[in-house]
């Protein structure tokens, strides 16, 4: 595929930060440069969060669990990065660097976003004034700021248009990015079978769903490997053909889900009023109404993803041929 080089050089001296002049690797200079010390504000933003709430275990449940995970995650993945940029290991990484450090910070902006989230709506709120409280809203703010630093990293080494870089730098790269984590959001909201074993076409739509996110995970392993001339046909072409399924797929799934689940006719419920389990008032209990909600507004969004990621696949097979 002609998206393939990047425009960092693997060296111990020099190479482009993205910002459009060279940054030092393989020495401590390489912290003082405008990409390593937005790294360093990541790694020093999200070990404050984790360190606030575990000085006080404002952690509990799955949403809980799930932000200090996100934090923690996030804090040793960029502390690799940094090691392996201020030691001038690229060469050595067992994945391709054109593609890692832009595939991971995407990733990593949205769970800190999903933190930020998550973490004071289904748990700070219901804290009550007090150290705890305090520490958590602290740890609220350093996790927004963590989303900024690593949204603003992805915007700063995306590829511009006409310039030659790794294709998980590409807006279709960045969509696959999305598109799985949105499926990931939507396999925790669909974790219990209930949701959908009562009817074969809401089991379709468990089915697209991880169809859909194995094909965009395959895609993303096959640059970050840098694996794409194993394909035996080129690989624009094997993208547009997993865009144009995956698009189809979530077509059906946007028409199908809702109506089973939404629609008094096939079994749903119209109303949330009418879910005797939106009743329980546990602050971190979410009701079979909400994520049935909840997975419908997240398949629209998919779907739009990858019509967008249909769009941009597509340009790149023309402009190969």
């Amino acid at each position: 595929m002609p998206v393939t080089v990047t425009r960092t050089t693997i060296t111990t001296t020099s190479s482009s930060s993205g910002l459009g002049f060279p940054t030092t690797v393989g020495s401590a200079r390489a912290l003082a440069q405008p990409l390593g010390l937005l790294r360093l504000l990541q790694l020093i933003s999200t070990c404050v969060a984790f360190s606030l709430v575990a000085s006080v275990g404002a952690w509990t449940g799955a949403m809980g669990n799930w932000s200090m995970f996100t934090w923690c995650f996030c804090f040793a993945v960029t502390l690799i990065i940094l090691i392996v940029e201020l030691g001038g290991l690229q060469a050595r990484f067992p994945l391709s660097w054109r593609n890692f450090p832009i595939t991971y910070a995407c990733y990593a902006a949205l769970f800190c976003l999903s933190a930020s989230i998550i973490y004071p709506t289904t748990y700070v709120q219901f804290l009550s004034h007090g150290r705890s409280r305090d520490h958590a809203i602290a740890a609220t703010t350093f996790s927004c700021i963590a989303c900024l630093a690593y949204a603003t990293e992805v915007a700063w080494t995306r590829a511009r248009p006409g310039e030659i870089t790794g294709y998980m730098a590409t807006v279709p790269g960045l969509l696959k990015v999305l598109e799985t984590f949105v499926a990931c959001v939507i396999f925790a909201f669909i974790s219990n079978p209930y949701l959908y074993q009562h009817q074969p076409a809401l089991e379709w739509c468990v089915a697209v769903y991880s169809i859909c996110f194995i094909l965009a995970a395959v895609a993303i392993l096959l640059n970050l490997g840098d694996c794409t001339n194993m394909l035996p046909i080129p690989f624009p072409s094997f993208l547009s053909g997993l865009a144009l399924l995956s698009v189809l797929f979530y077509a059906t799934a946007l028409v199908i889900w809702p109506l089973y689940q939404f629609d008094e006719k096939y079994g749903g419920q119209p109303r949330r009023s009418k879910d005797m389990s939106c009743s329980n008032k546990h602050p971190y209990y979410v009701c079979a109404w909400d994520r049935r909600l909840a997975v419908a507004i997240l398949t629209a969004i998919n779907l739009l993803a990858y019509v967008a990621d249909l769009v941009y696949s597509a340009r790149l097979v023309f402009v190969r041929v």
